[in-house]
């Protein structure tokens, strides 16, 4: 299992970026993938997942009405639509997997290596 985060970089608060998690070594049949972050000096915190198998997706409540989950299960890729970006959602974006689950109950054993997401004010 590998998971390669691409799509960060530098925006000004406002702006908009979109992240990938391209996924290989496993199918998209039931998987649940998820997006997290950890700024400085925080914790990990969980911002998002979709199941591969239905499609349902989560947002936890400070990213709600402004970041999209998809996916792409012909390319085994999800991405992480972010708009409307804030200084406080400057952290590390990691997208993590759990081959064998749903979002609801989901463990995620495989992490990618991150990418950096800056929002300047």
């Amino acid at each position: 299992v590998q998971l390669v985060e691409s799509g960060g970089g530098l925006v000004q608060a406002g702006g908009s970026l979109r992240l990938s998690c391209a996924a290989s070594g496993f199918t998209f049949d039931d998987v649940a993938i998820g997006w997290f972050r950890q700024a400085p000096g925080k914790e990990r915190e969980g911002v998002s997942c979709i199941s591969s198998s239905d499609g349902s997706t989560y947002y936890t409540d400070f990213v709600k009405g402004r970041f999209t989950i998809s996916s792409d299960n012909a390319k085994n890729t999800v991405y992480l639509q972010m708009n409307s970006l804030k200084p406080e959602d400057t952290a590390v974006y990691y997208c993590a997997a759990d081959i064998s689950r749903p979002c609801r109950g989901a463990d995620f054993g495989s992490w990618g290596q991150g990418t950096q997401v800056t929002v300047s004010s």
